[in-house]
């Protein structure tokens, strides 16, 4: 089983109203779907919108077939809750690209740049079919293939990250270091070279992470 990270860019053309909102909106930054479904031409989704709650709001009025919605205020944004009719013609992102043995994984990343960022994982025949087979008006980027069913293309391994913590404890990235990979090898209880090995992978790792979370 693997997992790959694409990145989609919608067409100008082929946008969807409620993404084309945002990418026009000022006062929205981005959206992640959390979570979802669609039943008979129902899609029912809950996101944490990072905006203004009456930006988004504004938007909802304006699309057509929406049933229902909830909006909740949190830090930084808010959290939504929506269900809308796809209509007869209407495509839904969660089932869009999940066939075969291949399933999308949550979060869904709607940025305001036209693309949307997500996870697929599946077999390799069927993670090649999905990206054989995207709808028109979408390019698809792949961004990270890997081995193992994850979310991120660089994941942090539980020894890594206790490494990354202890070099932090010790003072490793301080400025100046109030201490060198010794100290964290002590602090691990393992040999310096493991330690060395541990941190320099899991800041590998890390770097690796942020930056594919970027633009």
């Amino acid at each position: 089983m693997k997992s790959m990270g694409i990145r989609l860019e919608y067409a100008p053309a082929a946008i969807p109203p409620i993404h084309e909102g945002i990418c026009e909106s000022p006062d929205i930054d981005r959206e992640v779907i959390v979570g979802g479904q669609s039943v008979d031409g129902v899609e029912t989704i809950t996101s944490f919108v990072y905006g203004d709650p009456a930006a988004y709001e504004s938007l909802l009025c304006d699309l057509e077939g929406v049933r229902e919605y909830d909006l909740t205020p949190s830090d930084d944004g808010f959290f939504c809750y929506l269900r809308r009719d796809l209509g007869p013609e209407g495509l839904s992102l969660l089932n869009a690209l999940a066939q075969r043995t291949a399933v999308i994984v949550p979060p869904i990343e709607v940025r305001s740049d036209r693309t949307i960022r997500l996870t697929v994982v599946g077999h390799s025949s069927a993670l090649t079919a999905v990206m054989e087979d995207v709808p028109d008006g979408l390019q698809l980027d792949v961004r990270w293939v890997s081995d193992e069913v994850t979310v991120s293309g660089a994941p942090v391994s539980d020894r890594q990250l206790a490494a990354l913590r202890a070099a932090r404890n010790v003072g490793f990235y301080e400025i100046p270091r109030d201490a060198g990979i010794e100290a964290v090898a002590a602090k691990l209880e393992c040999a310096v070279s493991t330690a060395s090995e541990l941190v320099r992978r899991g800041e590998a790792n890390a770097v690796e992470r942020v930056l594919e979370s970027g633009p």
